[in-house]
């Protein structure tokens, strides 16, 4: 069974720390209770669920870290969670100038639940991949998906296998010569819990069950690796599919990002 306090408490305590593996180039820093990661295509802050600050002193902590990357010219992600506190974190960090992207559910789910035969649709095979030129096909996938540049995802992935290649899968769905989607699973080394990232479709192949299939395929691969849980910020559009599939929210998530100004 899924006990969804036991698993918020262990992503909190396990998954919202450093990661151990980290790609050449991207390093992270310490700021009282913040964690910034730094040297990727957009900095990244998180937090505990509690950072222990509040008010003006909470204020001052958010403008730290937009000016931190102001001075580097580069916007960041500041990752926040339905069950944060305080209470009007969000309202201040809109104040000091981050916009809401979309909200995220949160979901976990058991490997042994999940691990099947992927059933992959007629004309489609799946593939492990870590090779570089495989990897920009990726980016040049997902930059038709979302129409527009990602292409520092193609050296990103290249980057995070090299660092760590026994704790990162990265799969494409092929059909016709094309990668029609491609989804990744990351694993936290010293930990039972696994991540399940990317699984964006080509828009004239979705509904046939590719991204059930990559599910699937990285659950198999979560098993071999002696991995318990599996967990996915899951948009809307995937959110149904997972549940269908055995995934429980616990929580929810929504970046807060501040971008530089233009000129």
């Amino acid at each position: 069974m899924i006990d969804p306090k036991a698993l918020l408490s262990s992503y909190d305590a396990l998954l919202r720390d450093t990661p151990p593996s980290l790609p050449d180039g991207v390093r992270p820093e310490r700021d009282g209770p913040v964690l910034r990661i730094v040297g990727q295509a957009r900095g990244f802050v998180t937090v505990p669920s509690d950072p222990g600050v509040r008010g003006a002193e909470l204020d001052a902590l958010i403008a730290r870290q937009r000016d931190y990357f102001a001075a580097r010219g580069e916007p960041v992600e500041w990752k926040t969670y339905g069950h944060d506190l305080p209470a009007d974190l969000t309202e201040r960090l809109r104040a000091a100038g981050f916009v809401p992207e979309a909200r995220e559910s949160v979901l976990f789910a058991r490997v042994a639940d999940l691990a099947a035969e992927p059933a992959v649709p007629d004309g489609v095979t799946l593939r492990q991949v870590t090779a570089a030129a495989d990897m920009r096909r990726i980016a040049a996938m997902e930059a038709e998906v979302w129409s527009q540049d990602v292409s520092w995802m193609a050296d990103d992935l290249t980057a995070r296998v090299a660092a760590d290649p026994a704790h990162i899968a990265v799969m494409v769905a092929e059909a016709r010569g094309r990668v029609v989607s491609a989804a990744w699973l990351v694993a936290r080394p010293g930990t039972d819990l696994g991540g399940l990232w990317g699984g964006s479709t080509l828009a004239e192949w979705r509904g046939r069950g590719i991204y059930r299939a990559l599910v699937a395929a990285r659950a198999r691969v979560a098993a071999a690796w002696g991995l318990a849980y599996l967990q996915v910020d899951a948009t809307d559009d995937s959110a149904p599919i997972l549940r269908r599939l055995g995934f429980h929210q616990v929580t929810t998530t929504t970046p807060y990002v501040w971008t530089p100004p233009r000129g």
